[in-house]
């Protein structure tokens, strides 16, 4: 499918993808650049409670943050004694 900017930059939205991804008149969307392809997405209402669990179930940056640490410091109080 292809479409044609206006002179104001404008693109319409074929009505039967309007219907698919329910993009009603006033829908935000946000265009994004993937390097050379150009994608048009929904924008999130509420970003971080839909991002909520994303990651769960991999192994938690905070939990190596605070073991480096303790290494770090049990290093440093070798050193000064």
């Amino acid at each position: 499918m292809s479409l044609i900017i206006s002179n104001k930059g404008w693109v319409v939205i074929p009505a039967e993808l309007r219907k698919k991804y329910n993009l009603l008149p006033g829908t935000e969307v946000v265009i994004v650049d993937y390097g050379g392809v150009l994608a048009i997405i929904p924008a999130l209402k509420n970003p971080i409670k839909q991002g909520r669990g994303l990651l769960k179930g991999l192994p938690s940056l905070t939990q190596d943050l605070l073991k480096e640490r303790a290494h770090e410091r049990s290093r440093e109080e070798g050193r000064i004694k």
